[in-house]
């Protein structure tokens, strides 16, 4: 785990107090001191350390705070850092390409870093974006090189776009054999997954070698032999055979911010730290982060180790988190809207399906909170929005536990269900 800053990591009991903080009629926001009433008394039943701020998400005034601006690990809340900052740094229509090159011992796979390639068949309505298609490329190498007389190769492969290690400061030992995510790899085919399109979760341990070995396959069905060859980094110069790309940046948010998906949160950092010049690693991809934010005044508060959330070392307060969610909901920021569209629907999709929201104390936000989620051991995390009774625009963040003890996320369905409930007037 990386160092952390002064009076972070040691996260000591403290005295929490909650703050109601007084609204005016004429500016149009919601009455605080309704709204923190009925959060407060939510919150006093518990022993579990809860910061937690809601603010206008017009104004930016803040409704109601407890330890607001005080760092807490954000767990998969991260990924909404990630996403408004490769938004606002590559924009919605960015893609990420995977190609076929000519090499020395006949082709090179080259990864650009799109871990959604995928070898499975079209899906069209299965729930899924339109990943760019290994069979693809291979059907298009396949035809190119019979073109030219070619009718057996070597798949060398090159996954150098990406440097340093292959996880990061922070991630758990279990975190690779549980499936929770892949090695880190510029070039891989379906997450890594042994077994896509199946409940299994393992993945392979080097997946590149693996993800040239299942384009050798295809390339042999398509009527050249082929055989995995080994790793190499492609003449800039070389020929290209065939090109894929990925879904644009706005849906891979779309599905990453749904979905919690590790492995696309890690390549969408990446992706913005090679956008800014900065090593395309863990570390890199950070600093990369943290520039956009500071460029969008939202940097304050915010510390990550990496894209996804996954690391134990990242610090994140409450306040940083809603004012990325008001930012993202923006009129005046609509390239940064795939953030807020993909929020789980509370009770209907993605990390907030059923049975969450299926309770008396937080049904009555079913339909209403789109929010992301935010799950390690010991901390359960929740960064949203909803429009109150009187249709006010409120952004949230509620971030229980210390990474010790259990944690409760319906605690927090129901405080974000009296944010949607809430008549402040």
């Amino acid at each position: 785990m990386s160092p952390q800053p002064p009076g972070v990591a040691e996260r000591e009991p403290v005295r929490t107090f909650a703050t109601a903080v007084p609204a005016g009629a004429a500016d149009g926001v919601a009455d605080a001191s309704v709204l923190g009433r009925r959060l407060a008394g939510l919150l006093g039943g518990s022993q579990t350390p809860t910061n937690a701020v809601v603010i206008d998400a017009r104004t930016g005034r803040q409704l109601f705070a407890q330890n607001g601006d005080r760092p807490a690990t954000p767990a998969s809340t991260t990924k909404l850092v990630t996403s408004v900052a490769a938004l606002a740094a590559l924009g919605p229509e960015h893609r990420i390409a995977t190609k076929v090159v000519r090499g020395g011992g006949g082709v090179v796979l080259v990864g650009g870093g799109d871990p959604t390639l995928t070898a499975l068949p079209a899906s069209a309505g299965q729930g899924r974006p339109a990943f760019a298609s290994l069979a693809d490329l291979a059907r298009q190498t396949a035809a190119a090189l019979k073109a030219s007389g070619t009718r057996r190769v070597r798949v060398d492969y090159d996954a150098t776009a990406y440097q340093g290690p292959r996880t990061a400061a922070g991630w758990k030992p279990n975190y690779l054999p549980d499936g929770e995510v892949a090695p880190v790899s510029a070039l891989t085919v379906d997450e890594g997954r042994v077994a896509p399109g199946t409940l299994t979760k393992t993945r392979v341990g080097d997946p590149p070698a693996a993800a040239a070995a299942a384009f050798a396959r295809m390339l042999t069905r398509n009527g050249v032999a082929a055989t995995r060859g080994r790793p190499t980094r492609a003449p800039e110069d070389a020929a290209r055979l065939g090109a894929v790309q990925s879904p644009p940046l706005s849906v891979l948010v779309e599905h990453l911010m749904t979905e919690s998906d590790n492995d696309v949160a890690e390549a969408v950092a990446r992706q913005v730290a090679m956008n800014r010049g900065y090593p395309p690693s863990f570390a890199g991809g950070a600093q990369a982060v943290m520039e956009v934010l500071g460029e969008l005044g939202v940097s304050a508060g915010v510390m990550v180790n990496d894209g996804s959330g996954l690391s134990t070392g990242n610090r994140i307060t409450p306040i940083a988190l809603a004012r990325l969610v008001a930012l993202a909901a923006s009129d005046d920021r609509p390239q940064l809207r795939a953030a807020i569209t993909g929020m789980p629907v509370a009770g209907f999709s993605g990390t907030l399906s059923p049975p969450r929201y299926m309770t008396p104390s937080s049904a009555a936000g079913a339909g209403l909170v789109r929010a992301k989620t935010g799950t390690l051991a010991g901390v359960s995390t929740l960064a949203g929005y909803a429009y109150d009774a009187d249709g006010r625009l409120l952004a949230f963040a509620f971030m229980t536990g210390d990474g010790t003890g259990t944690v409760d996320p319906s605690r927090l369905d129901a405080l974000a269900a009296i944010v949607a409930s809430c008549a402040c007037t």
